[in-house]
């Protein structure tokens, strides 16, 4: 299929060939691509399937891939241990479980696989499995609880009651206890504090014992040894504290990290259930998974669109923001493309059905936000590997604090003492979270905003972002180019006007580019007959340059003129009015048959009225240098240059060529950023340090390749794409300092005596629960504030 390059010529341009320098970025490229067709076989071969890759994994093209929700799991490293232990089930090829999304994502080996089996492992490890919204279970699959509510349905205000009860009747049990203390009362103090710690504590002691079970160690286990070394050493107000403590951050960090969760899974409830479907004439309400492409829907006013299609009759107002991000309602009219979950406002719209409910823009941008959930951040693998050498070492020091000093003389009760406080200070809870809650929180708003971001290291590489290179065709301009003028060549015996219109018509009709498109309705608009350009023969892209083909026995080529194969043989004259109309700001394409030039057109393509102010806030939010990439003339790129104040501008280029500037524009203290929207761009999107596609209208190659994908198909969301990266890059880092140093204080303060059992239990359920709050912090980022603080 043809395709334009942005110099304004047909050409077929991926990015094949076009990195063979840079094997890295090719196979980045590779990676992309293969997940966008692992996306396309997983989806349409399982309903209740996500089309999800754990990290480091290669999706073969027909791998079956399953997704469930798991309630109760508050715990990174517990999310960890559960993903070993699942993973050495039978049936089980590979498995995953993202603690900040509160998933687990495996690949099934048939037949061996139970869905029963892993829902008893997880039953047995505290946790409840459940289907995303919308999903069943097939027969083969087993059935039963794992069908449990949505993921804001009742059993998450249960779930959340049941969890409040451990701490209010632990911390009642305490509070009476020290009254009685204080009332002469201390003969029924231990009753009250066992039954306190029994109220409280019965969760964490059955988790722990399921922990054991499984031979693992995990923060249930140390609070389990941390409490009951206490009571075996008569403190029986420090054991209840601890309960009390630890009950009550665990149910304060669950609300917290279930209000994340929620936030982003409400992307599923964009979607209405039904679709109002009219077949020969008769109004039926389905379900949107019986409605197929093809079949015509009828959106009333102030209803949402059920599916993605193409507006038949009707016009009106359509509210995009849900799923696009974009500030104003977008007018809609006959030919127009619509999304599901967008909003119609004000008219009745009859509407084709182009995609079915699984593979709807909003299905994608789920499937997208999934699997990049399950990618780790590189702050998140240094934080995972410091944790596991972490705990081990402190749970040893506690040991030889318990045993070495009492060898000498010291007392046992007190050291023991310090050993517990150790124990309890081993948890790397508050560490471990500080990164992947602020990554779902942050990738979490961005989809909800029209911003999709591919993993948490193209979150953090949006925030180091400093230089950013942007293609111009249909990314700075409107990409909705215009024929200004037409210059026939050829003699009246060669070809008359409308004859040469036809043959640039059937040259370009097969392309989705912009200025291909403006020269079709050019040809169409002077009444030309399309059967006579009907017999194109022989088509050959030529890449970087254009397009020829074969009519008639003839072969024509429509290209750039520096790119024709006549260029080295244009008369002069000819080139005179090419440098006059390129001087004039026109991007010029020249018609030739294998002898002689035929025609000149001069196209023009206006600046988005926004790309100015935005390239301003870009500026404002911290991006020191911006260039402008195109394989347009240099003269009408620097017209638009100049307009928007761009500071580089690099024209005439291959795709190659701008993949090749990309990679010098990049250092050691420069970040850059490339944005475009066509397959042109490809090459350069994966030679940047990040690859920014313009996605609601862009090529499928573009988008696959990139990191970050604006779904508007327009650069309004880019200041905030940069800021949220900036904020996101923020928080982690306060989030991993503060952690470290309420580690290493509580650490300084426990061997001198000067820290106790209830306080150390705080440092660690205290510090995670800031660090949550904090990265919650993400989910309230908005545009407008993005554009206050830029």
């Amino acid at each position: 299929m043809a395709t334009h390059c942005n110099g304004g010529c047909s050409c077929s341009c991926g990015s094949d060939g076009a990195l063979s320098e840079k094997n890295a970025q090719r196979e980045r490229t590779a990676e992309h691509i293969a997940h966008a067709e692992a996306a396309t076989a997983v989806a349409s071969a399982n309903l209740t399937t996500t089309a999800i890759t754990p990290a480091d994994e290669t999706l073969p093209a027909q791998e079956q891939v399953l997704r469930y929700y798991i309630d109760g799991l508050d715990c990174a490293d517990c999310a960890a241990k559960a993903e070993k232990i699942l993973a050495r089930q039978a049936g089980v090829r590979w498995v995953h479980v993202d603690f900040g999304a509160g998933a687990l994502t495996l690949s099934p080996v048939e037949p061996a696989f139970s869905l029963s089996a892993i829902q008893s492992i997880v039953t047995s490890l505290g946790y409840r499995l459940r289907l995303p919204e919308g999903s069943s279970l097939s027969a083969g699959q087993g059935a039963g609880p794992a069908t449990g509510a949505d993921a804001g349905g009742q059993s998450t205000w249960r779930r959340l009651n049941l969890r409040a009860a451990g701490p209010y009747l632990s911390g009642l049990g305490l509070a009476t206890g020290l009254l009685f203390d204080q009332l002469a009362l201390s003969a029924l103090s231990p009753l009250v504090y066992t039954l306190a710690i029994i109220a409280g504590g019965w969760p964490i002691a059955r988790a722990a014992w399921t922990a054991i079970k499984n031979l693992t160690l995990d923060m249930n286990v140390l609070m389990t040894l941390a409490v009951a070394g206490a009571i075996a050493i008569h403190e029986w107000s420090e054991a209840t504290a601890v309960v009390f403590l630890f009950s009550l951050g665990a149910a304060l960090q669950a609300s917290t990290l279930d209000k994340t969760r929620r936030s982003i899974r409400s992307l599923l409830s964009l979607t209405p259930a039904v679709a109002t479907v009219t077949r020969d004439g008769i109004e039926s309400i389905l379900p949107v998974e019986e409605v197929v492409p093809g079949d015509v829907i009828i959106v009333r006013p102030g209803d949402r669109i059920p599916l993605d299609g193409q507006v038949l009759r009707g016009a009106s107002s359509v509210n995009q923001a849900p799923v696009t991000g974009e500030s104003t309602p977008v007018e809609k009219e006959p030919g127009d493309g619509v999304f599901a979950g967008t909003v119609n406002e004000n008219g009745l719209l009859e509407i084709k059905v182009t995609r079915p409910a699984s593979d709807s823009a909003v299905a994608r941008i789920i499937r997208l936000v999934e699997e990049a959930q399950s990618r780790r951040a590189p702050s998140q693998q240094f934080v995972d590997r410091f944790a596991a050498i972490y705990t081990p070492v402190v749970i040893a020091l506690a040991a030889l604090v318990a045993i070495v000093p009492p060898l000498f003389g010291a007392s046992w009760q007190a050291w023991f003492y310090r050993a517990l406080e150790l124990l309890v200070v081993s948890c790397p809870c508050a560490l471990v979270i500080s990164t992947p809650v602020a990554i779902v929180a942050a990738i979490g708003n961005g989809a909800k905003r029209g911003v999709l971001i591919k993993g948490g290291a193209y979150l953090e590489e949006l925030g180091r972002i400093d230089t950013i290179a942007f293609d111009k065709t249909g990314t700075l301009t409107l990409g909705r180019p215009e024929v200004a003028r037409f210059l026939n060549l050829a003699t009246s015996a060669q070809g008359s006007d409308k004859e040469l219109l036809a043959i640039a018509w059937g040259l370009e009709r097969r392309s989705s580019h912009p200025l291909a498109a403006a020269i079709v309705r050019f040809a169409e608009e002077q009444g030309l007959a399309p059967s006579a350009a009907s017999a194109l023969e022989a088509y050959v892209a030529l890449p970087g340059a254009g397009v020829s083909g074969v009519i008639n026995g003839v072969r024509y080529a429509l290209t750039a003129p520096g790119r024709s194969p006549l260029a080295s043989a244009l008369p002069e004259t000819i080139l005179t009015q090419i440098d006059a109309w390129q001087r004039e700001g026109y991007t010029v394409c020249l018609l030739t048959d294998e002898e002689r030039p035929l025609g000149l057109f001069a196209l023009s393509d206006g600046s988005r009225p926004e790309s100015r102010p935005i390239l301003t806030r870009l500026r404002e939010a911290g991006v020191r240098r911006i260039a402008m990439l195109t394989g347009d003339n240099g003269q009408t790129a620097r017209r638009i240059a100049a307009e928007l104040a761009v500071d580089d501008v690099r024209a005439d280029l291959l795709p190659a060529e701008k993949a090749e500037i990309v990679h010098s524009l990049k250092s050691p203290d420069r970040r850059v950023a490339m944005v475009g929207d066509g397959i042109n761009d490809a090459p350069a999107l994966a030679a940047a340090h990040l690859g920014i596609a313009m996605g609601g209208y862009g090529a499928d190659m573009a988008v696959e390749t990139a990191d970050v994908i604006l779904v508007s198909g327009t650069l309004e969301q880019l200041p905030f794409a940069i800021r949220l990266g900036r904020s996101a890059l923020t928080i982690i880092r306060q989030n991993i300092i503060f952690a470290l140093i309420v580690k290493t204080v509580a650490l300084l303060l426990i061997l001198p005596n000067w820290l106790n059992l209830w306080l150390a239990v705080l440092s660690d359920t205290g510090a995670a629960l800031v660090v949550i709050i904090n990265a919650a912090r993400l989910l309230s980022l908005r545009p407008d504030q993005a554009k206050e603080q830029g």
